[in-house]
């Protein structure tokens, strides 16, 4: 195994449209992954947005939904570094 599928499940907090990003959890497979959203969907909150999301469409409000992705494991994924800005 090389790889993982992490879920997380993406809804936006009006009035900003700031993105609440919940961990479901990490899964060897995607069937796995798939499977984790499926349960998840009818729960509390997430039934409002039980949708897996396809990661190619984006756009405000596209993005509400379970995300699936995958990780390789033993390597680096985000390395540009970051900038945070205060109001």
């Amino acid at each position: 195994m090389n790889t993982v599928f992490v879920v997380q499940h993406v809804h936006l907090l009006l009035p900003q449209e700031e993105e609440d990003v919940k961990l479901i959890g990490v899964y060897r497979s995607l069937h796995s992954a798939q499977a984790a959203a499926r349960r998840m969907a009818s729960a509390p909150g997430f039934r409002d947005h039980p949708d897996i999301v396809d990661s190619s469409h984006a756009g405000v409000g596209a993005g509400e939904g379970f995300h699936i992705s995958e990780y390789r494991l033993d390597e680096d994924n985000w390395t540009s570094g970051y900038v945070t800005q205060v109001n």
